[in-house]
């Protein structure tokens, strides 16, 4: 996907936690969810990231499964995105995705490009989201297989793994 000129990326990814986010088997995610995000605010590319009354957006549900948690962030680039995933602790972290949440059958991760400022809220997230699911990648929402970027095959993280 060529990113147009003055625009940036946003992305939303989805998980189906396993258990209620104050369940102690969640603690070292929610123990380290405000690091890795503070992380992801200091990563050269970042944007703007949606934060809801929790500090983050854990209370956030836009799902009728309430067990369906979200991120939705900006960023400047892909690359700029793929490092944060692929080239920080939140390698780590995404590696234990398996521990706090359940397989996800379908896309849980879609990209889209916004035009610099533009702040998407949650329901244009879960629109593109939804419009990847039905029609597949396009220039309208797309994933990292339809990206130039490399490092989610060499982490491993291919789509057709079995945790969101």
């Amino acid at each position: 996907m060529q990113q147009p000129e003055n625009h940036h990326l946003a992305q939303l990814n989805i998980g189906r936690i396993r258990y209620e986010i104050d369940d102690p088997r969640m603690a070292d995610f929610t123990n380290n969810l405000a690091m890795v995000n503070g992380l992801a605010e200091r990563t050269p590319g970042f944007v703007w990231r949606y934060i809801d009354e929790s500090g983050n957006s854990t209370s956030t549900r836009p799902y009728s499964d309430p067990r369906i948690a979200i991120n939705l962030s900006v960023w400047e680039s892909v690359e700029s995105l793929e490092r944060f995933v692929y080239q920080t602790i939140h390698k780590r972290f995404y590696g234990r995705r398996a521990e706090w949440f359940e397989h996800f059958e379908g896309p849980y991760f879609v990209m889209w490009w916004v035009p610099a400022g533009h702040r998407p809220d949650v329901e244009e997230a879960v629109a593109r989201l939804a419009h990847l699911k039905r029609n597949g990648p396009s220039d309208h929402a797309f994933d990292w297989q339809a990206t130039a970027v490399q490092l989610w095959k060499a982490a491993r993280c291919a789509p057709s793994e079995s945790a969101a």
